[in-house]
């Protein structure tokens, strides 16, 4: 590796015996949960991730380096931090000059999930078009990290706050594959169902590694975005979450918020409107995600072994 990644033992160790390793994203730990949440969340994560037989791979920046797989004091470090930066592509070199702090998004954590030779990432939800991204042309760094990056990304969807079917159009034209776990509908986040069709259902783990195995070997660049929806006893009723949405996004364009402050400031206004029912919706899906991502990491290891 490159002396500005480094890899804890354990992930290295698992990578050089071909066992399963699951990449995690940090700006859930410093911009998308409240403390305590967010270490209690990282932490749980973490350990369903280890309950199902795989080794979890939280990737943040810390003192110039690009550290992948974080031990609890270097968590609780990162979430204490002050002034941690929101990383994507284009931020990944400016930070790690700066020797400052940085959370991976999406995207940054698939550039270095791959970089550090990790196949499965779990996160929340995926970034997309967002609402009248037509004329703004707000897109998320995600979608474009998924037609190129080859990891695939385990979530419950697209955020519920962003325009989903553009979304789902603009994946279709980068060619990604969108795999539903246990549905032939694409999830929307805070709820089951967004309304559109994945473009291939699957109902075990074993499906979805085979196609990621399959993927793989035919040399076909970028990720697979595999939806797994948010478990239904937690999940929130879609016209009561665009309800809020609505009044968010006027909102928000009253305060003029624009570009990756958006996204921040629209969740944060809906976990205050639900009395904090988002959050816990948030986090019943990324645990779900990690369990599922989990047992998919686990039957690929054992196709490629």
């Amino acid at each position: 590796m490159n002396e500005w990644i480094k890899l804890s033992h354990d992930v290295q160790e698992a990578l050089d015996a071909g066992k399963p390793v699951v990449a995690l994203e940090s700006t859930i730990i410093t911009h998308g949960m409240p403390y305590p949440e967010n270490i209690d969340t990282a932490m749980s994560v973490e350990r369903i991730i280890r309950e199902e037989g795989a080794v979890p791979a939280t990737i943040a920046i810390m003192h110039g380096e690009i550290r992948v797989g974080l031990s609890e004091e270097e968590l609780r470090e990162l979430a204490d931090a002050e002034d941690v930066e929101k990383v994507s592509r284009r931020d990944l070199p400016v930070v790690l000059a700066k020797r400052a702090y940085g959370s991976t998004t999406v995207a940054a954590t698939m550039i270095c999930a791959e970089m550090a030779g990790i196949d499965v990432f779990v996160t929340g939800g995926i970034g997309g078009v967002h609402r009248m991204g037509e004329a703004t042309m707000d897109i998320s760094a995600d979608l474009e990290e998924l037609a190129q990056t080859n990891v695939a990304v385990v979530c419950a969807g697209a955020k519920s706050i962003l325009d989903i079917g553009l979304t789902m159009e603009y994946l279709e034209t980068k060619g990604v594959p969108v795999i539903g776990y246990q549905t032939s509908r694409f999830p929307a986040f805070y709820y089951e169902d967004s309304g559109y069709d994945v473009s291939a259902a699957v109902s075990t783990p074993e499906e979805a590694a085979r196609i990621l195995k399959q993927k793989k070997v035919m040399g076909l660049a970028g990720g697979t975005v595999i939806g797994n929806p948010v478990p239904s006893e937690s999940a929130l009723h879609k016209e009561w979450v665009e309800e809020r949405i609505t009044e968010a996004l006027a909102e928000a364009a009253q305060d003029g918020i624009k570009g990756k402050e958006t996204t921040p400031y629209l969740l944060d206004k809906l976990k205050e409107v639900s009395d904090g029912k988002t959050l816990t919706t948030n986090i019943a899906l990324v645990e779900n995600n990690a369990k599922n991502g989990a047992k998919i990491a686990v039957a690929l290891a054992a196709l490629s072994n």
